[in-house]
């Protein structure tokens, strides 16, 4: 295939007039890295919640969890941001709806809740089988020691699930950063919209695509590095090592 690249084409300006298209994908990331950052926050306090309550003897909150991650986790993250965005501000009052659209950054937030909700059910069943794979030892230790069953999970149960669940959690953030793409559908201008949206100006689809491709890829290897070092960190000698190929394998 004959193709002239043109990689010039970053520093020409943009339609805006007062950015060129390098700022524009680098304004792209930094929606990009916010929608995943603060929905990696929510689906690991939902995911860590959920995920605890699916191993406790209550059986109505087995049910109650088990029934969220079969809910978020079985419907395609594309239909559940259309839902967040289009269906349930026309489900609320008619004031509180119109205030939801009306928002500034209104595909930001939907972006954030759908992508937090989503992956959340995800992280929910990492944490369950960490905790799965936690010897029964480990339990009856601290019901030995007198701490109640919140203590137990809390002091014991979950900082060593957490310990063994690095690396799968490290696979969901990850595809949480690459997932929000899908918000483009939405009208978020994050990193793959800027890039379509300088392929549309100026022409030049394969510059504006593999420059996208190389900042996810450089995203990535660094995110990839950081949660090495701190599984690294974390990692308890003679345990870790084992268990965790057995959850990441689950």
């Amino acid at each position: 295939m004959h193709y002239n690249w043109n990689w010039m084409v970053f520093w020409q300006m943009s339609p805006a007039g007062d950015i060129n298209y390098w700022h524009l994908l680098f304004s792209g990331l930094m929606w990009t890295l916010t929608t995943a950052i603060i929905a990696w926050i929510i689906a690991l306090a939902l995911g860590a919640v959920v995920g605890t309550l699916r191993t406790t003897p209550m059986k109505w909150a087995g049910r109650f969890a088990n029934a969220y991650v079969e809910l978020f986790r079985n419907i395609p993250l594309l239909v559940q941001m259309f839902v967040w965005f289009f269906v349930v501000p026309e489900l609320l009052p008619t004031s509180v709806g119109d205030w939801l659209k009306q928002l500034p950054n209104a595909s930001l937030i939907t972006a954030i809740v759908a992508l937090g909700f989503f992956t959340s059910a995800r992280v929910a069943e990492q944490v369950r089988a960490g905790i799965g794979s936690l010897p029964r030892g480990q339990k009856m230790a601290g019901t030995a020691l007198g701490l109640t069953l919140p203590q137990t999970y809390r002091y014991v149960l979950l900082p060593m699930a957490f310990r063994i669940i690095m690396p799968p959690l490290t696979s969901e953030f990850l595809n949480i950063i690459k997932n929000s793409a899908v918000a483009l559908t939405i009208g978020l201008l994050e990193l793959t919209a800027r890039a379509r949206e300088m392929s549309e100006f100026t022409y030049n689809t394969f510059e504006a695509f593999t420059a996208a491709t190389v900042i996810y890829l450089l995203v990535n290897v660094i995110v990839v590095n950081l949660m090495r070092y701190i599984e690294h960190k974390v990692a308890v000698p003679g345990f870790i090592g084992k268990t965790t190929t057995q959850v990441a394998g689950h």
